[in-house]
């Protein structure tokens, strides 16, 4: 009985601690592939693709291809996703691709007063 007691107030005093950590986790992707595509993502798609990099993605086909040309940054966003989940690296080129498509890569233009 005694023991019991004991093995319950153990249970008690253990406190189980959940904490939440953003960590730059790089699985297949390599770290310059990650950096580069935030500031050209056309050009770091063409080197990842001659070096061999989304071979494990299977990125094969017509649509891909597509994408690649019209949104790289989406297709960028769907490599990481599929590489490491929804991660920090995911949500630093979310953030980059809304700031880029939201037209704040875009110079802003002066009024010239006569």
């Amino acid at each position: 009985m005694m023991a019991a007691v004991l093995a319950g107030a153990a249970m008690l005093q253990q406190v189980e601690e959940h904490s939440f950590s953003l960590v730059l986790v790089i699985h297949r992707l390599p770290l310059w592939f990650l950096v580069f595509s935030l500031f050209l993502p056309r050009i770091a798609l063409v080197v990842a693709w001659f070096q061999g990099v989304l071979i494990p993605f299977h990125p094969h086909g017509l649509i891909p291809l597509i994408i690649a040309i019209l949104l790289p940054r989406a297709l960028v966003l769907w490599l990481i996703y599929l590489d490491q989940g929804v991660s920090l690296w995911f949500l630093i080129h979310l953030v980059v691709a809304v700031l880029v498509w939201s037209g704040g890569g875009h110079q802003m233009k002066r009024r010239v007063s006569h």
